[in-house]
């Protein structure tokens, strides 16, 4: 779905998270006041993606102000040593046409980074109170929201993990199965929550009541999440990663982050090359890409100075909201539960995330991380800049995907002309680990003898799937605003 409008477009994965930040936008808020609305309603909306358990980035540019990226992603805690700590475990969860395993329970949850990443976006560039912005997401989240095809499909291919505890099943499967499509989620402990948030900012969340039931309830159950963790925690303000690319500019999120650094690599790789890219040689940046992130990658992808050694050296899941406003300032912020942990603690409102299980973000293993760490996340928020003004402003959900559904996006607008729309729903592929996924559409003969490796499987998907991610892109063209919606997640864009 695509909407056109000269006074601001939010895209989102959910009719009602879309819907909460145009709203913003009519009353006068900025892109940032807007992206913030969206984000608290995709907690009642999207619980199953995202939530005040989860962790996330934000990118804001544009229109003259302050240009940065907020990190305010899943931080490693401290794991004990002497054996008392929960094992993981194991849920296969399948695509359709393809299987990945998940690993939840209390040994999967990281240190949450939402609450103090909403309230430092409000503060730092919010012109409208918190408390107005989270009464909305509230009152949805009291009241219920029924859920819709795509939330429905999420929730039945999740059900294992949704039913794994009492605490969870009480909230999706109260009549005995998962909730289906149509069914009302009622979830009146986020409500307070979202009403708490609004009211005293994070601090519950990790220095009052909300943190020590937390950490109580984790504790009991081996969870390695302490209250000094907790209480240490903050949100990052960091210098966005910039990268040439053809006449553009992209802006996207640099490290720690593995997501930004490798899409940034892709481009570059791209760039050398003639405009339009050809599908092998977009796989073949994917592949190299792909082939670089090694344990020392990951090691080194913390320490000062690391961006400028990698790209010299080789060159030399989740939800997402884009947000456009009418004087052009731009953000885009992409947050992630994982799949969640399966760990609802009562009385919190919190679903604690399972990114200390994601194989995607442990490639090398689990546990490695060190504690007080941010883990390397995929998510990539990102702007394209042209002329100095914004001109695109994307970002994905979907794990490894996120970095390839991004790339696809971004030389669809700029080395094919298309609009947000047409590019967002273009046909896409993604290589990882020895095997190339495609969806229908893609001329699989020519992707087999140029684009892949002699030991190569092809896998090609029946139809578009949210396998391939969720791009949510907002776009500048001849002066108008339109946005897209991945129809891959149900997303949607919604003018002012």
């Amino acid at each position: 779905m695509s909407e056109s409008s000269e006074l601001g477009v939010v895209a989102a994965g959910h009719p009602l998270t879309a819907h909460a930040g145009a709203q913003v936008l009519r009353e006068g808020g900025n892109a940032v006041d807007a992206a913030v609305a969206a984000m608290l309603t995709s907690f009642a909306a999207e619980p199953l993606l995202t939530g005040l358990g989860a962790g996330g980035h934000m990118l804001v540019a544009g229109a003259g102000g302050e240009t940065a990226l907020l990190d305010f992603f899943v931080q490693a805690p401290t794991r004990p040593a002497d054996g008392s700590a929960a094992e993981l475990e194991a849920v296969d969860v399948s695509f359709g046409d393809a299987v990945q395993v998940f690993h939840i329970g209390p040994a999967s949850c990281g240190i949450y980074g939402t609450p103090a990443g909403v309230c430092a976006a409000v503060e730092r560039w919010g012109t409208l109170p918190l408390a107005e912005l989270a009464a909305p997401a509230a009152t949805l989240a009291r009241e219920g929201v029924r859920l819709n095809q795509g939330q429905a499909y999420v929730a039945e291919i999740l059900a294992e993990l949704l039913t794994s505890t009492p605490e969870c099943a009480a909230l999706w499967a109260p009549a005995g199965h998962v909730l289906r499509e149509g069914q009302l989620l009622r979830n009146p402990e986020l409500a307070d929550a979202l009403e708490l948030l609004g009211r005293e900012g994070a601090q519950p969340f990790y220095r009052g009541e909300v943190a020590q039931a937390v950490c109580a309830w984790l504790g009991e159950r081996g969870g390695s999440l302490r209250p000094e963790e907790l209480a240490r925690y903050e949100a990052i303000v960091r210098e966005p990663l910039r990268v040439p690319y053809r006449d553009r500019e992209v802006l996207t999120n640099p490290p720690p982050s593995a997501g930004g650094t490798l899409l940034a690599y892709s481009l570059a790789l791209l760039d050398r090359a003639a405009s339009p890219p050809s599908l092998p040689a977009i796989l073949a940046a994917m592949r190299a890409a792909q082939g670089e992130r090694t344990p020392q990658f990951v090691r080194e992808l913390p320490q000062e100075g690391f961006l400028e050694r990698f790209m010299a050296a080789k060159l030399g899941s989740t939800t997402h909201i884009s947000v456009l406003d009418r004087h052009g300032r731009a953000c885009s912020v992409t947050c992630t539960n994982g799949e969640g942990s399966g760990v609802v603690v009562p009385g919190t409102g919190i679903h604690v995330n399972n990114v200390m299980g994601e194989e995607d973000l442990n490639p090398h293993g689990f546990h490695r991380h060190p504690s007080g760490i941010r883990m390397p996340s995929m998510m990539a928020p990102s702007v394209v800049m042209r002329d100095r003004r914004v001109e695109l402003v994307l970002g994905s959900a979907g794990s490894n995907r996120i970095r390839s559904a991004i790339l696809q996006t971004i030389v669809g607008v700029v080395d094919h002309g298309l609009d947000a729309h047409a590019a967002v729903a273009a046909p896409r592929v993604h290589f990882e680990d020895g095997v190339i996924y495609h969806e229908p559409g893609v001329h699989v003969p020519s992707l087999a003898r140029e684009g892949g490796g002699e030991e190569d499987e092809i896998v090609g998907f029946h139809g578009p799937n949210l396998f391939f991610g969720g791009v949510q892109a907002v776009q500048r063209a001849d002066g108008a605003i339109s946005g897209a919606g991945d129809p891959r997640r149900g997303g949607v864009a919604v003018r002012a």
